[in-house]
């Protein structure tokens, strides 16, 4: 009976796991279909490297390379508010703070990972866009850093957790090794601790940027959506997935701009896909470690 119940509980797992793989390759098939029409109709180098977005005018013109620089822009303002802080915060949990704060501390990441985009991005409308405003005395606080800092927000549970769980794996034996050759606290966490757990801090970055890069609702509130090559961090921008949330209820279902816009879930889906599996490199490195 324990076999029997044991094989169905195996198989049962096979087939989710299986139907996983089944239905990223069928979401992949989907937008390579739409995509790949539009691809052949207006050319792969022109889509990515044109400058102007203007699906409604005449003639159209379906340039994303605004997009993704402005996705761009976000992300990497993002990751360099989210990463320094997420680690920090992850060695303080696990290294530092007492177990009762440490729990405390614990409740709070997940919970903030728990609250929906729409809210934060509802939040950077009404605080973070006039504090930009005022503070650099700009034109409008509708700005690629003020995404930034929101999706900075939404990024920090995701590495905090990982990151955590990665500096926890490393073995006690290496703290007391290094702490009875002489080496301090700091020492032992820095030369030590983080060393062995790079390559999981490393998985939770890409894990973050991943996070980030797909958000869609915070993005197109507080960034600007001005379709444009920005400047600096202070310009409006508008991302990727904020085109296709903002525009695909206006499209004529199988025009050129219906296509085009799978077209960028098809750019942004191999994007996304290069971070997780970077991502799966260096956990499975960390677990062959």
């Amino acid at each position: 009976m324990r076999k029997s119940l044991d094989t169905i509980i195996e198989t049962i797992i096979f087939i989710c796991g299986m139907l996983s793989i089944v239905f990223v390759v069928l979401i992949f098939g989907f937008l390579f279909k739409e995509g790949f029409a539009f691809f052949k109709d207006f050319g792969v180098s022109k889509f990515i490297t044109g400058q102007f977005w203007y699906p409604s005018s005449e003639p159209a013109s379906f340039g994303i390379l605004s997009l993704i620089l402005g996705s761009i822009l976000v992300t990497v303002g993002a990751c360099l508010i989210a990463v320094p802080i997420g680690i920090m915060t992850a060695l303080f949990i696990s290294e530092i703070a007492p177990k009762g704060v440490r729990d405390v501390l614990k409740s709070l990441v997940e919970l903030m990972a728990a609250i929906p985009s729409i809210v934060i991005g509802f939040v950077g409308m009404v605080t973070v866009v006039p504090l930009v405003k005022n503070i650099f005395n700009l034109s409008t606080g509708l700005t690629a850093f003020a995404g930034a800092i929101m999706l900075a927000f939404m990024a920090i549970p995701t590495i905090v957790t990982i990151s955590e769980d990665a500096i926890r794996s490393v073995p006690w034996q290496y703290r007391e090794g290094a702490l009875a050759l002489g080496a301090t606290k700091w020492q032992t966490i820095r030369r030590i601790v983080l060393k062995a757990a790079m390559p999981g801090i490393i998985a939770a970055i890409m894990l973050g940027i991943g996070r980030v890069i797909g958000e869609t609702m915070a993005v197109m509130m507080i960034t600007g959506n001005a379709a444009h090559i920005p400047h600096s961090i202070f310009d409006p921008v508008r991302t990727m997935t904020a085109t296709i949330a903002a525009e695909m209820g206006e499209t004529v279902r199988g025009g050129m701009h219906y296509r085009s816009l799978f077209a960028i879930g098809l750019v942004l889906f191999i994007i996304t896909f290069i971070v997780n599996f970077t991502a799966d490199l260096f956990l499975g490195k960390k677990k062959n470690r």
